[in-house]
């Protein structure tokens, strides 16, 4: 085939490739439904779209389901919440469940919600539908030392003014928390907590916990009351162990210390009889020394040994006598 005879195959080739590169480019089906749900977007600002690298129909079909809705809301808002992050189709979403419930909820504060990170949807859903948080067991004592375990239904509602900045529903619980710790410890009796649950609620609910929060609490239910263990006797036994630990402690430091004296009285009479044989062993010697001096004559000396011998007599005769009277007691 000649070129002469190629060019017209070549033409519309080249025509095919254009049409498709424009259909593909520049949304001519999106543009079609936009005009056929009465949404006049023109294909200049789809081109745009392309070029600011926003995927259009992510705009374009929450702009139509906005419109069929009855909200006002423009596409530069929509396209500008999508080039922020944002997820339009959730935030229309949540504007036509507000608008159908009545709730006054602007699309800037509804942007400013999803971009914070809550999801704008479920919440205004749970402004519609209150919601139902269930605590774990709580323990608190009462004052007469009895453990009492409490477990709260909490029944909460958004408040879409709080959202952002709002704290969450740790928050909630750890209140609750505390407040049924407080309710329970501040009671006489843990009788007065079982006879009547109600007081529980009643007082936590009264001091306003859902201040800075994001929710609004509506009720609060005490679903289940149990006694725990006596604390208080708890507290009181580990007391008493403790004090007779202590007892034991400084009972065997005055033992030990009474041992000590003991024993240093022994060492002083030890050394008290070795000081008195080292007298006695000095004695022979002074009389020696006494008679070769004249200072003691023999018959001085004689007596002496006399009256020695008698007393060791005596000594004798009084153990055993003393024996002999212990024979005759038993």
């Amino acid at each position: 085939m000649t070129f002469e005879q190629l060019m017209p195959l070549i033409i519309v080739a080249v025509v095919l490739i254009a049409i498709v590169i424009l259909f593909t480019f520049i949304p001519v089906a999106l543009w079609i439904s936009a005009l056929a749900a009465g949404v006049k977007v023109s294909i200049f600002t789809l081109i745009g779209m392309r070029l600011r690298r926003v995927v259009p129909n992510r705009v374009i079909n929450p702009l139509i389901k906005a419109h069929k809705a009855g909200l006002d809301v423009k596409i530069n808002q929509l396209e500008s919440h999508y080039l922020a992050g944002g997820n339009v189709d959730r935030v229309v979403n949540a504007l036509i469940a507000a608008h159908r419930a009545n709730i006054e909820l602007p699309f800037e504060r509804c942007a400013a919600i999803d971009l914070a990170g809550r999801d704008v949807l479920e919440a205004v859903q749970m402004s519609v539908n209150p919601e139902v948080i269930e605590t774990p067991f709580i323990a608190g004592i009462a004052m007469d030392g009895i453990e009492v375990k409490a477990k709260a239904r909490i029944t909460v509602r958004a408040n879409i003014d709080r959202l952002v900045g709002g704290a969450g529903e740790e928050t909630i619980i750890a209140r609750v928390g505390e407040g049924v710790v407080s309710t329970i410890g501040s009671a006489k009796m843990h009788t007065q907590v079982l006879e009547n649950p109600d007081s529980i609620s009643q007082t936590v609910l009264s001091k306003g916990l859902d201040a800075g929060t994001a929710f609004e609490i509506l009720s609060i239910d005490i679903a289940d009351v149990d006694v725990g263990k006596n604390i208080g006797a708890i507290l009181q036994t580990d007391q008493a162990e403790a004090d007779k630990n202590i007892a034991q402690a400084k009972a065997e430091e005055r033992r030990a210390m009474a041992v000590a004296q003991e024993q240093e009285m022994v060492a002083r009479t030890q050394e008290m009889r070795a000081k008195v044989v080292e007298a006695e062993a000095d004695v022979p010697l002074a009389l020696a020394e006494a008679l070769r001096s004249g200072n003691l004559g023999v018959m001085d000396y004689m007596n002496y040994k006399n009256i020695d011998a008698d007393t060791d007599m005596r000594g004798s005769i009084g153990g055993l006598s003393k024996e002999n009277t212990d024979d005759d007691d038993q």
